[in-house]
């Protein structure tokens, strides 16, 4: 019988560092910048959505890929195809966090539950788009650009320019990213007719993309720091961003993939969090 842990390994629990900051530069946002209350009923709604929605959707993408899983030696030792959480859990498992998610979105205003739906129809649908569209990149980025504009419209209840921005920053910053994941299964994907842009435009020409995308997440936080007026500590971790994005795109090469992880979890993890912790201060210190 599957234990918590493996449910833990199954959503790699620890992958929740990508979007989670940015959902707090989002709640803070609304409330340093755009002067709402503080509400910490209404910021731990908005974590147990964010782990919710995404423990729904990586339940739901293991359990849609577990055939193409045990056929790829990379994946082949995931949960699903080695036994150790059934395939019908893992759905089950991602049915119950998606039901507790729009629960959650309920209680924190009716605009978000009104968009809790969409929501899940964009990051449970993402787990069936590289069958179709080499965009599938863009589609996971889509997903995840969620976090700030959500945790700003669970505050404030309306939209506003400047999460949206934050916003479109995750989608190209997320979407680049896993350009440089998807590297390892280029050639696994072209073999089985499976759609990412390694396998359709190759190794050297994916990096290009991936570090275009990236180009144009840099360029949304130097446009986000003029319109909003950041202050000295905003640029600070501007510099800092900047610097881990350039860092992962100089340790992968196209004729090395050995670091490929280490580009795409470590560093982006700890990217967004210092990016985060430096954007929420210089709210503070407004």
């Amino acid at each position: 019988m599957a234990k918590i842990k493996d449910y833990f390994s199954l959503v790699v629990f620890s992958h929740t560092i990508f979007a989670m900051p940015f959902a707090m530069i989002g709640f803070f946002l609304a409330v340093q910048y755009s002067g709402y209350p503080f509400s910490w009923s209404t910021l731990l709604l908005c974590l147990g959505c964010m782990v919710l929605a995404r423990n729904s959707a990586m339940g739901f993408n293991r359990w849609a890929d577990r055939f193409i899983d045990g056929k790829n030696p990379r994946t082949a030792q995931r949960e699903i195809p080695k036994g150790v959480i059934k395939g019908n859990a893992a759905l089950g498992f991602s049915f119950i966090n998606a039901s507790l998610f729009i629960f959650l979105a309920g209680l924190i205003n009716p605009l978000c539950l009104k968009l809790s739906p969409i929501a899940l129809m964009v990051i449970l649908g993402y787990s069936y788009t590289k069958r179709f569209t080499w965009l599938c990149h863009l589609i996971l980025g889509l997903g995840l650009s969620f976090a700030p504009i959500g945790a700003y419209i669970a505050i404030t209840a309306q939209f506003h320019w400047l999460p949206l921005i934050f916003s479109g920053l995750v989608l190209t910053w997320v979407g680049g990213f896993d350009i440089i994941y998807a590297l390892q299964d280029a050639q696994f994907d072209q073999s089985n007719g499976y759609f990412s842009i390694p396998s359709k435009v190759g190794v050297r020409n994916a990096l290009i993309i991936s570090a275009s995308l990236h180009l144009v997440s840099f360029c949304l936080v130097i446009i986000s720091g003029i319109l909003a007026k950041f202050g000295i500590i905003y640029w600070i971790g501007t510099v800092i961003f900047t610097g881990l994005l350039v860092y992962q795109h100089s340790i992968v090469r196209p004729a090395d993939l050995s670091r490929v992880n280490r580009a795409f979890g470590t560093t982006n993890g700890i990217a967004s969090v210092i990016f985060a912790v430096f954007v929420i201060a210089d709210l503070f210190i407004r």
